[in-house]
């Protein structure tokens, strides 16, 4: 089958103007801070908290900050640093976790509020002699408040990809 010149350059043209997928794309490389919406400080997320005694827990009370979200990382393709908290493990390794941008986080402190929170499901098991590492985590995040099991979490993340975070 021959194609002719006219067919060849339409067949081009055609595909020059598909959408370009998100993996594609360099990652935009973002901090904590980026999760907090433009113009809402840190020190306004946070509230004064209560001790759950029956539980023997912190809790933290978080206003209607906590869970503002920053509309520019809605479907944005990611690159930011954090730590594990296991969600789904297995042999093979996590599948699924909470992103904390501090060691312990939720687990020996009371959590974050959910706008400093990632849900991150991963493509391939992150090994699980890795957990204390630090990562780097890329991938497309969205807007999503969902409660898991250690935390409230404002964001999720499909993870494309993941590698030990180096100082």
């Amino acid at each position: 089958m021959s194609l002719s010149r006219r067919n060849l350059i339409a067949a081009a043209a055609a595909f020059a103007g598909l959408p370009r997928s998100a993996h594609a794309a360099t990652p935009r490389e973002i901090t904590w801070d980026d999760l907090i919406p433009p113009g809402v400080p840190y020190s306004e997320i946070i509230g004064e908290g209560e001790m759950d005694e029956q539980n023997d827990v912190w809790s933290p009370v978080f206003d209607a900050n906590a869970t503002k979200l920053n509309d520019a990382l809605d479907g944005a393709y990611i690159k930011m640093p954090g730590f594990i908290i296991p969600i789904d493990i297995s042999t093979k390794g996590v599948t699924s976790f909470v992103l904390v941008p501090y060691t312990g986080a939720c687990i020996h402190t009371p959590p974050p509020p959910p706008n400093q929170l990632v849900f991150v499901t991963s493509k391939t098991p992150w090994p699980s002699d890795k957990l204390w590492d630090a990562v780097w985590v890329i991938g497309q995040m969205q807007h999503e408040l969902q409660s898991t099991e250690v935390a409230e979490t404002g964001y999720t993340l499909v993870a494309d990809k993941m590698e030990v975070y180096v100082w």
